[in-house]
């Protein structure tokens, strides 16, 4: 099998589902914090992994022994089931536009939680080293991403926001 059917669930729940539960949702997810210095750096490199993460797969086949095939698969239904739920939370934000309810009460970031489980278990079933290391530099840009973006809804939200962080970790 294809490497690149493994993205179908990906582009479905990211823009047919959650343009579907809230075209403005699919507006703000498409939103990136304002970055600066170091950070820009970092969010290149993170489209840049995301690029590699979503196409490399073109170019791979689907394959492994059977233990590590079940471990892909089971990480696969983890980090779809993560996508969804984070999705749907995404998409009913209150009326400050803040998420805080649904997978946002257990972390401040579920859908990159859910990319990072999401691109692991294609890492697994495609067996690629190549690709294991594009995932580790997406982590780490993505990392970047996410400080930005803390400190955005930290200044678009204020306190309600400030609150929340404490209240919540950032990823698990």
């Amino acid at each position: 099998m294809n490497g690149f059917i493994l993205m179908l669930p990906l582009f479905f729940i990211r823009f047919v589902l959650l343009g579907w539960l809230n075209p403005t949702a699919l507006k703000r997810g498409a939103h990136f914090a304002p970055m600066a210095g170091a950070q820009k750096i970092m969010y290149v490199l993170y489209q840049m992994t995301n690029v590699v993460l979503i196409l490399f797969p073109l170019f791979l086949r689907v394959h492994g022994s059977a233990p590590l095939l079940v471990l892909g698969g089971v990480t696969y239904v983890l980090g779809v089931g993560i996508l969804l739920a984070a999705t749907i939370s995404f998409a009913k934000p209150n009326k400050q536009g803040l998420n805080t309810t649904g997978s946002y009460r257990f972390s401040r970031n579920p859908m990159y939680v859910g990319y990072f489980v999401y691109f692991l278990c294609c890492a697994i079933l495609l067996g690629s080293f190549f690709y294991y290391g594009a995932l580790v530099l997406f982590q780490i840009a993505t990392h970047w991403v996410i400080l930005a973006e803390g400190r955005w809804c930290s200044a678009t939200f204020g306190e309600t926001y400030d609150e929340y962080q404490q209240q919540v970790r950032r990823y698990l």
